[in-house]
């Protein structure tokens, strides 16, 4: 697997997770969840770079 989208994967999921958490309990540094989902989402979709189209 590409580390890339895996680290953005990663990245996404901890991202969405702390995002629910900051919900329900204020706590410092909340809102960097919602640049982690961002950079997560940027990751996974340029993870996989130009091989992906049809390379061999």
């Amino acid at each position: 697997m590409d580390r890339r989208r895996v680290a953005g994967g990663g990245l996404l999921v901890a991202g969405l997770l702390s995002y629910g958490v900051g919900l329900y309990v204020p706590y410092p540094g909340r809102a960097f969840s919602l640049t982690a989902v961002m950079v997560g989402i940027v990751l996974v979709t340029t993870g996989a770079g130009p091989q992906a189209e049809g390379a061999p």
